[in-house]
């Protein structure tokens, strides 16, 4: 019978190990949100919608919206940063540097919606998310064209995809991006960029990895399974898993 209690006693010590093991390896991203302009009601709908997905799919989830909160020491522990509509200029010189640190030791980066209408005045954010904000029309229906149909963020999507949202025109796209999604502007009004029109992309940025997506204005966007799958993937493409 000691021999039985012995053995049982061994299986839970092995058992917890493996699983305190299992959850130090679990890879953690932090959502950031801070708004210095326009606030998006859907952030908090956004929040709660990823970290539904990070405890359905294997990754743990902070948020914050304080700037302070970049530093190397701090961000280090992250294996993404989600920039989850931010807005207006969020970052002085310390908190730039740390960012950049974070990008350059290999980490990845996903930029949701307004994420690129925020540090107007510091390219290299804009580069590294891959496009700076000009306009938008009216929320409406548009067709969106799958550009990339082997990419993970585009696998499912129906080609046209039908999808209501905030449509962003944008003054600036960094030449390096590798383009997943753009705009059918015949099938909307008040688009500005013409018959190239990228919504959503991805890139290899300075040592780290970049993925944005122009959708998520709408709370409904975060209960679409089609856009969940989307952004699930961008995530875990700056995660890094393959």
């Amino acid at each position: 019978m000691k021999k039985i209690a012995t053995a049982v006693l061994a299986l839970l010590i092995i058992s917890t190990a493996f699983t305190t093991i299992h959850h130090k390896r679990q890879p953690k991203v932090l959502i950031f949100s801070k708004t210095n302009g326009y606030h998006h009601a859907s952030i908090a709908t956004g929040i709660e919608a990823i970290k539904k997905l990070g405890a359905e799919n294997g990754f743990a989830v902070d948020t914050t919206t304080d700037s302070l909160m970049f530093r190397k020491k701090t961000l280090k522990q992250y294996a993404a940063l989600i920039f989850l509509s931010p807005t207006g200029k969020v970052f002085g010189p310390d908190q730039e540097k740390a960012l950049q640190d974070y990008i350059h030791d290999g980490h990845g980066f996903v930029g949701v919606h307004a994420a690129a209408d925020c540090e107007y005045n510091w390219q290299w954010y804009g580069d590294l998310v891959g496009g700076y904000f000009k306009s938008h029309p009216k929320q409406q229906e548009a067709r969106v064209i799958v550009v990339d149909k082997d990419n993970a963020a585009t696998k499912g999507l129906p080609d046209p995809w039908t999808h209501f949202d905030e449509l962003y025109n944008y003054k600036y796209y960094n030449p390096g991006i590798k383009v997943l999604l753009r705009l059918d502007e015949t099938s909307y009004t008040g688009g500005a960029n013409g018959d190239n029109h990228p919504i959503a992309w991805y890139h290899e940025f300075e040592g780290g990895r970049s993925f944005y997506t122009g959708f998520g204005h709408t709370d409904a966007s975060w209960s679409d399974p089609l856009f969940l799958h989307h952004i699930l993937a961008g995530i875990q493409y700056a995660i890094g898993k393959k």
